[in-house]
């Protein structure tokens, strides 16, 4: 799960003298019934990374190629990066600091990416349906007969094994599309997997199996109150539904946004006098020309599973409308049950097929044919447009000054990327998971040198065996990892 770095290549370090220098709300009870506890090891100081992320902490990383995100800071060859407390204290060359210093020579220096959309509690059933179709395969393998197996502490483990991987691919935000809430314990399961990772999260509450302990839609409040009384936390609150008005209703009342699955036809005609920007839509590959009129009009965004997509049968994922409408627009890895969890995937494939797209328009002779995308276009959506998507763009996406230090640092010198000749084509074509060298979270190291910080993956991995086991002995498949003993898997 861990990448360690190449011996060769030369990582971020603290300096010594620097180094020295710096001195180098608990769940309430349906969770703790259930008897969940966290994945958690070794802090920064033990890993030796920087203690960063409270109050008054600073780390300056020093000298990096910087690709801000913010149109007024621009990029940089080489600056810095001042990081105080949880937030991003400033951006620019040769930055006078009395900090520990990061040596981010040899690195590209970003916002860490963002992604809209994923089951997380998926995760132990990661690869488990690699040839499936998403009717009737998925339909019925996971969201019938393994959602209706889950345990609170299946959640548990799902999300916080997703949450890690994460981290570990340089994804410091995404939304929880969880509908697993087949009772409260599963939903505060769901959350406190995503608390004991650390990761930047919407937790996306949805519906779950069917059944007397299912209490969606009207256990959003209690769960606002009890977990969600504040934005100003790495966790935020939406409701994840679909097309019930009294749905929307209800996520409104607690002022929660709105994320839902749309790939039919004339399905929002209905809901347009309750469409706003706070609601974000998913795949949309079957919208009419009045739904995507509609969404641009009310400003809302979306988020494109564009691999799963492709893969699962979904249809033609919609990028050229999108970006036709200018609606704003995002990436998703929607399910790991046959999708890699990175974003290099994401942003290679969308990148590739609205090219794809727009040649074949050109070789037609098409009159007035779009511009083809570039790769800064597809690193602004997998990192802005994703803080957009979830609501977070005042607080994410970017490095701006006072905006949450969100940050990672990719090697720019490993074998598969050096001489480093464009950032971006670097991050875009060339870079994948190994390349995620270093990983803050609203200031706070989770991954340092290739390694995750504070995840005991020991644990994890036998926790994460342990559930996968349960649920496919309640599923009743067969235990193999050769495959071919249903349609898909």
């Amino acid at each position: 799960m861990c990448e360690p770095n190449e011996s060769a290549r030369k990582g971020p370090g603290v300096s010594r003298r620097a180094f020295l220098a710096s001195g180098g709300a608990g769940l309430a009870a349906g969770a703790a019934a259930t008897a969940l506890t966290g994945c958690a090891s070794a802090g920064p100081a033990a890993s030796g990374a920087p203690a960063s992320g409270s109050p008054g902490q600073r780390v300056l990383l020093k000298g990096g190629v910087v690709l801000t995100m913010d149109p007024r800071l621009g990029d940089f060859e080489k600056a810095d990066v001042l990081i105080e407390g949880s937030k991003i204290a400033a951006v620019g060359a040769s930055l006078p600091a009395t900090a520990p210093i990061v040596d981010a020579s040899n690195m590209i220096v970003m916002p860490g990416f963002v992604d809209t959309h994923r089951h997380i509690w998926q995760g132990q059933l990661r690869n488990i349906l690699p040839n499936g179709r998403l009717d009737p395969d998925y339909y019925r393998d996971i969201g019938a007969s393994a959602r209706n197996a889950y345990r609170p502490e299946d959640v548990h483990v799902g999300d916080l094994l997703s949450a890690w991987g994460a981290i570990n691919a340089g994804i410091t935000t995404l939304l929880d599309w969880s509908h697993i809430s087949n009772s409260p314990e599963h939903s505060d399961a769901a959350v406190q997997g995503l608390r004991d990772s650390g990761i930047r999260a919407v937790y996306g509450y949805g519906t779950g199996a069917a059944g007397p302990r299912n209490q969606y839609p009207q256990d959003i409040r209690r769960l606002r109150k009890q977990y969600f009384n504040t934005d100003d936390q790495l966790l935020t609150l939406a409701l994840a539904t679909a097309f019930d008005p009294k749905h929307w209703e209800a996520a409104r009342e607690v002022g929660a946004p709105i994320t839902l699955h749309d790939n039919g036809a004339g399905l929002l005609m209905p809901l347009a006098k309750l469409m706003g920007p706070d609601v974000t839509y998913i795949h949309c590959c079957h919208l009419t020309a009045e739904e995507w009129k509609l969404i641009a009009d009310t400003g809302g965004s979306l988020s494109l599973a564009t691999p799963i997509e492709i893969e699962m049968g979904h249809g033609i994922p919609p990028i050229q409308q999108a970006l036709d409408h200018k609606i704003p627009w995002s990436l998703s890895n929607d399910v790991e049950t046959e999708i890699p969890s990175d974003f290099f995937t994401q942003m290679r494939t969308n990148f590739f097929l609205q090219r794809m797209q727009i040649f074949a328009r050109e070789r037609a002779k098409e009159p007035n044919v779009p511009p083809l995308l570039t790769v800064k276009d597809i690193v602004q959506v997998a990192t802005l447009g994703g803080a957009r998507a979830n609501w977070l763009d005042k607080r994410t996406g970017s490095l701006t000054p006072g905006k949450e230090a969100d940050v990672v640092l990719l090697t720019a010198n490993a074998i598969n990327v050096m001489p480093l000749n464009h950032a971006y084509g670097a991050i875009v074509l060339g870079m994948d998971t190994s390349n995620v060298d270093t990983v803050f979270v609203g200031g706070r190291v989770k991954k340092w040198r290739g390694q995750l910080v504070g995840a005991d993956i020991d644990r994890l991995r036998t926790r994460t065996a342990q559930s996968r086991d349960y649920l496919l002995a309640q599923a009743k498949w067969p235990r193999t990892v050769l495959g071919g003993y249903l349609p898909g898997h």
